[in-house]
């Protein structure tokens, strides 16, 4: 027999061998020596009171025996003779749609930007080091999208547009640890995805699919409102049956590329800020309430705050425990920060993007001559404000957070985990009123939520522009472009996806609706 139960644990009890059977055979009313084994199937934390909780949520096996670990099996299909699918862009969406492709029976061929994960690197030191942007090959383009070196964050509340547990499972079977399966709020680490991406390559290739790096799309081939080519930036043309577009929230060239062959886009609300840098230790003692160091079965502490400034949201975005700010930018002249997480967590500094809502029919009255990209315009010339403030290179504008607030320059910058470096500048009179004042106002009750939050001892850093895009590339209920017949708006490139899980199950959703076509 198998009963599910919930459990609560404190950190005493959580260190005591046994603990979890213990408590299981005394909540269900079974002698000890009965219980044959304890699954944990789901695990949380508690920190709202004094006394820290891990909730589990197990499978008690009662005088039953454990089955074997699972093993997770997708019917990969040999397509190297099927017909093409085409998808653009290798992030979660395109990943997810190749693969979805290959267990349909169809051959994806993928077209990216950038490079594969083992090379871009070097794009990133470069970045970091000599605050050299290569636009192809950066923090959001290349092999695994901008998830690749990020927190790896597997949150999602797309409840209703997949199945979630089987993202996860394809991530397991790619070498992800089944720890994803069972925490809360999962994540896989910035140093452990590059190798998950790789298998995921490797499995594509394997079945006869193709990915082609370093293969920017510069134009489409479009005859009686369907696309029938992609042209490449090497000059080739590629015949296409039908194209899954997965190109990211940062591909602001595919963006104009459509809005100048007049296909049909819509400008779309977003949201912007900056980067608030603590030490970690600071955001422990407040989320766990304890003095000095944390306790070492918990992990670095999380935070997730929203506030409302006049009607418009204020609130924290992409938080990384644990972790570094990265230098996000796609081109040069242009500075945008962006946060990521080892696996184990284990930096000396927290940060998590800030950013206020910007509502594009109402907001943004001087950038109306943009038309539908004018969401697109405002985010690129805060950017490159940023790259002025900072000193013209990947140097980032900073601020004391109490400086900030209060409203006066900072005469020294606290430690940082930003390697380009921080440039002293006042951000209060930089940044737009409408994002600056609200900022100022949401820090203020952001330390009255979190007791020792607002201090001296935190930084914040400019700017946190690339939440999500400020662009909608429109679809059908089939997901099909209303207008362009074989054209699949997919991911967070589209404006249907803001995560990498919610990206992955667009990307199979859009394979899905490709397939019916051919």
């Amino acid at each position: 027999m198998v009963k599910e139960v919930q459990l609560r644990v404190n950190l005493v009890e959580e260190r005591q061998s046994s603990i979890l059977e213990r408590k299981a055979a005394k909540q269900l009313g079974v002698d000890l020596s009965e219980i044959t084994a304890v699954k944990v199937l789901r695990k949380s934390i508690d920190a709202r009171k004094k006394q820290t909780i891990f909730n589990y949520k197990v499978a008690v096996y009662i005088n039953e025996s454990l089955p074997t670990a699972p093993n997770y099996v997708f019917e990969y299909k040999d397509v190297s003779s099927a017909r093409e699918i085409h998808i653009i862009g290798f992030g979660p969406a395109g990943m997810y749609a190749a693969l979805r492709c290959i267990e349909l029976g169809y051959k994806p061929v993928v077209l990216e930007r950038g490079k594969n994960v083992q090379d871009r690197r070097r794009d990133l030191r470069a970045i970091n080091q000599f605050h050299d942007v290569n636009e192809d090959s950066n923090y959001c383009f290349g092999e695994g999208g901008a998830g690749t070196y990020s927190d790896g964050k597997l949150y999602t509340r797309s409840l209703k547009r997949g199945d979630v547990r089987r993202i996860f499972e394809n991530l397991v079977y790619h070498g992800a640890t089944e720890q994803i399966l069972i925490d809360a709020h999962p994540h896989i680490g910035t140093n452990k995805l590059p190798k998950i991406i790789e298998n995921i390559r490797e499995t594509i290739l394997k079945y006869g699919g193709e990915i082609h790096f370093e293969s920017r799309v510069t134009d489409f081939v479009i005859k009686n409102n369907k696309i029938h080519a992609i042209h490449l930036q090497n000059g080739s043309e590629m015949t296409v049956n039908c194209v899954i577009l997965a190109t990211g929230h940062s591909s602001r060239d595919i963006y104009q590329l459509l809005h100048k062959k007049d296909i049909l886009l819509k400008a779309k609300s977003f949201a912007m800020g900056v980067r608030v840098e603590h030490p970690q230790e600071i955001i422990d003692q407040i989320q766990y309430s304890c003095e000095g160091v944390r306790d070492e079965l918990l992990p670095a502490a999380a935070y997730s705050l929203v506030h409302q400034v006049n009607n418009r949201g204020v609130y924290s975005f992409c938080m990384c425990p644990g972790g570094f700010i990265v230098p996000a930018a796609t081109a040069n002249g242009e500075v945008v920060v962006n946060g990521m997480s080892p696996s184990r967590r284990n930096n000396k500094f927290a940060n998590s993007g800030i950013v206020v809502e910007i509502n594009v029919d109402k907001d943004l009255p001087k950038y109306e001559k943009y038309g539908v990209l004018k969401g697109l315009q405002y985010q690129k010339d805060l950017e490159v404000l940023a790259f002025n403030a900072g000193g013209r290179s990947q140097v980032a504008p900073a601020q004391r957070l109490t400086d900030f607030v209060e409203g006066r320059l900072s005469n020294s910058l606290n430690e940082t985990s930003y390697q380009p470096g921080l440039n002293s500048s006042p951000l209060h009179s930089i940044l737009p009123k409408l994002i600056g004042g609200s900022l100022r106002k949401g820090f203020a009750a952001f330390g009255k939520k979190m007791h020792g939050y607002y201090t001296a001892e935190a930084n914040i850093i400019g700017v946190e522009s690339r939440t999500s895009s400020p662009v909608n590339i429109p679809r059908k209920e089939n997901l099909e472009h209303p207008q362009i017949q074989g054209l699949f708006p997919c991911g967070e490139g589209g404006g249907y996806a803001g995560g990498i899980i919610s990206a992955a199950m667009d990307g199979e959703r859009c394979a899905e609706a490709a397939i019916t076509l051919l």
